[in-house]
């Protein structure tokens, strides 16, 4: 796969510092079920990058002195991993709000049959990726079969009172996640959550809560594929000609880390992808081990790279959704 990371290490993106830590996201490896050709993260079946039950201690450690309100968890699969349900289990305990970042299918697998109900019972909020209401749209990005799967499994988390008009009260938050299917922005966030929400009842009877939209990153397997495509030139000038500053208030890493399987920690989930060790300036990586708390991040700056126009680009883009 060609490697779009020197393009991404110069870059006149401009500087941004932390401010005080409100989310933990943690990256518990690199498993999937699904090889997605969108994948930042270049996840698939054959890899076998996982984080072990000691370094999850160390991730809790961290967390309980924190004063994160959220703990982020994603892979992957995340689900796959033996720690992923005592990680969840342990946050809740310590009262903070878990988000797990679900891609649906891995409901249906073999051994997670009761994994929907694991999560309603803990009330984790699911974020979960279904780049298109359109059968054939997403098994093309995905792979086939893979949107009967996600129907199937947004049946089962509706039938548990995930994406109810009530989930706000009741914690059984259910978003999906929009990602393009092409070099290009993705539309407003919220006049395509209308058509989504319209189109899944109508055919599906699927209610969810929100729809998120997300700009694909120019790195791992989507970068490797612009570049492979020739188009890697015009999709940066696309969204370094989009770029807008007041999104920069609201970009994800002002207010979060990232920790990989092993337990460094990074600026985000981009940065981790592409090697990038957490602050402003290049130098070792840092273990979540070495961090007793947070008290030492806020003000400190970010490592940015050309692939940050992604998040800055017209409404912007986050692990939340548009920014704007």
């Amino acid at each position: 796969m060609l490697d779009s990371k020197p393009l991404l290490l110069e870059t006149d993106f401009p500087p941004i510092a932390r401010r005080h830590l409100s989310t933990v996201q943690v990256n518990l490896g690199y498993r999937c079920n699904q090889s997605c050709v969108h994948c930042h993260v270049d996840a698939g079946p054959k890899r076998r990058e996982e984080m072990n039950a000691e370094t999850m201690e160390q991730v809790l450690a961290f967390l309980k002195h924190s004063g994160a309100e959220t703990l982020d968890i994603t892979g992957g699969a995340p689900e796959l991993n033996a720690v992923f349900r005592p990680l969840v289990e342990a946050a809740r305990a310590l009262g903070v709000h878990v988000m797990d970042r679900c891609n649906l299918t891995i409901l249906t697998e073999p051994g997670q049959e009761d994994l929907a109900e694991f999560l309603a019972a803990h009330r984790v909020e699911i974020i979960a990726s279904l780049p298109c209401y359109l059968e054939d749209n997403v098994d093309g990005q995905r792979g086939k079969g893979v949107f009967d799967g996600s129907i199937h499994g947004l049946r089962q988390l509706n039938a548990l009172g995930y994406g109810a008009d009530d989930a706000e009260s009741t914690g059984l938050l259910l978003n999906l996640v929009y990602n393009p299917v092409d070099a290009v922005l993705p539309p407003p966030q919220c006049a395509l959550e209308a058509d989504y929400k319209r189109e899944l009842h109508e055919r599906y009877g699927i209610r969810f809560s929100r729809l998120l939209t997300l700009a694909n990153m120019p790195i791992q397997r989507f970068g490797g594929w612009l570049l492979s495509t020739g188009r890697f030139d015009d999709y940066m000038r696309l969204l370094k000609g989009a770029h807008r500053d007041e999104n920069l208030d609201a970009v994800m890493c002002r207010d979060l880390i990232s920790i990989d399987w092993q337990g460094y920690v990074y600026d985000c989930d981009f940065n981790q992808m592409l090697g990038l060790p957490l602050g402003a300036a290049a130098g070792e990586r840092r273990h979540i081990s070495e961090l007793s708390d947070a008290s030492g991040l806020t003000g400190v700056g970010i490592r940015v790279g050309e692939h940050c126009f992604g998040c800055t680009a017209g409404q912007g883009s986050s692990c939340g959704g548009a920014l704007s």
